[in-house]
């Protein structure tokens, strides 16, 4: 940090930037804690009285900071998460640690969708999951091409949301804003 600091044309022994270097440190372990969480671990526990509930299960607007893994830019956005119980749900604090344990680590938003939707996938065995990430790159937005208000949104679509237009639509139309349907070309 403190070559970086030169480098930028200060001085790291200037009184304002003496602790610079270690509170970059302790913000990075933060930025970064996702590398010590097990997704799957995340999402283990769970309930299986649930009365032969099998319709969607939807968390929408989990809010979420994550790091591009191009420039280290903050990667700004929410996470729309849905799944079809087969017998079993988590409860859905779980499906907000789970997309923030893949955002605390270096991503492109592309692969953090997957890994999501992949996680719930592979661990509960429902008959369906879906995700969609909707963020703002700090990358694109502070620096390059500057297009503030540039909104990327990725979608995956697992099981019976990949091969049922009914159900994606179903769950498309649960997280539209405000209901104006703006996400349902996903």
């Amino acid at each position: 940090m403190r070559t970086l600091i030169r480098w930028a044309g200060d001085d790291p022994a200037r009184e304002g930037l003496l602790d610079t270097p270690s509170r970059v440190v302790r913000a990075y372990e933060e930025f970064f804690a996702g590398y010590s969480v097990d997704p799957a671990d995340v999402l283990r526990r769970t309930f299986s009285e649930i009365e032969g509930y099998d319709e969607m299960v939807v968390l929408k607007d989990i809010r979420f900071e994550s790091h591009c893994e191009h420039h280290l830019a903050p990667i700004l956005g929410k996470a729309h998460v849905g799944y079809l119980p087969r017998r079993r749900v988590v409860g859905i604090s779980k499906l907000a640690r789970l997309v923030q344990a893949y955002a605390k680590r270096l991503q492109i938003q592309e692969k953090m969708t997957a890994q999501i939707a992949n996680a719930i996938q592979e661990v509960l065995q429902p008959a369906g999951v879906a995700v969609v990430i909707e963020a703002a790159h700090q990358c694109m937005t502070t620096r390059g091409v500057h297009k503030p208000g540039a909104t990327m949104v990725t979608s995956q679509m697992l099981g019976a949301f990949r091969d049922d237009q009914s159900t994606r639509r179903e769950f498309l139309a649960i997280i539209s804003d405000g209901g104006t349907g703006h996400l349902h070309n996903v």
